[in-house]
């Protein structure tokens, strides 16, 4: 099955997208601090430094994902516990964004954060079916179905 080749192409989507987030956050930065842009009174640079720092978290968090998707395509097992619920908030995350990104950007972006999200819901999905397929099911084990009745006695 692809599940190994799709979570590596995800991770590597999300470092470039990560890559691309911290340079528009401070490409942004740089336009508000040079413009002396306000907005409501506050002043120029709390915003382009406001910029810059919520641009690097958002980057991070794109990385960390994108580390936990190249670890799962490398041990080739689902993610658990924390890493999976992070997967899972990127997956909501680029939903929310590729609803925005209609009206404020475009279709292309749509298109690609609509991409992203299916890259990742398809990697969670095919780790879960895989992982659930290696499990037991119910009744399979002699210790599920109650103690064992000893064999009928035979007479000579």
């Amino acid at each position: 099955m692809a599940r190994r080749p799709v979570a590596w192409v995800a991770a590597i989507v999300l470092f470039a997208e990560a890559f691309g987030i911290v340079l528009l956050n401070w490409f942004l930065g740089l336009v508000v601090d040079n413009q002396d842009m306000s907005l409501a009174g506050l002043d120029p640079r709390a915003m382009s430094v406001g910029a810059w720092i919520a641009g690097g978290l958002f980057g991070l968090y794109l990385v960390l994902c994108g580390i936990v998707l190249a670890r799962t395509a490398i041990v080739d097992r689902a993610p658990a516990g924390i890493a999976r619920i992070l997967l899972i908030s990127v997956a909501v995350v680029h939903g929310l964004l590729g609803a925005f990104s209609i009206s404020l950007v475009g279709w292309f972006s749509f298109v690609f954060m609509m991409v992203v999200l299916a890259l990742l819901v398809l990697t969670l999905v095919a780790y879960d079916r895989h992982e659930q397929g290696e499990r037991e099911t119910p009744g399979d084990s002699p210790a599920q179905n109650g103690p064992a009745t000893p064999p009928a006695p035979t007479t000579p």
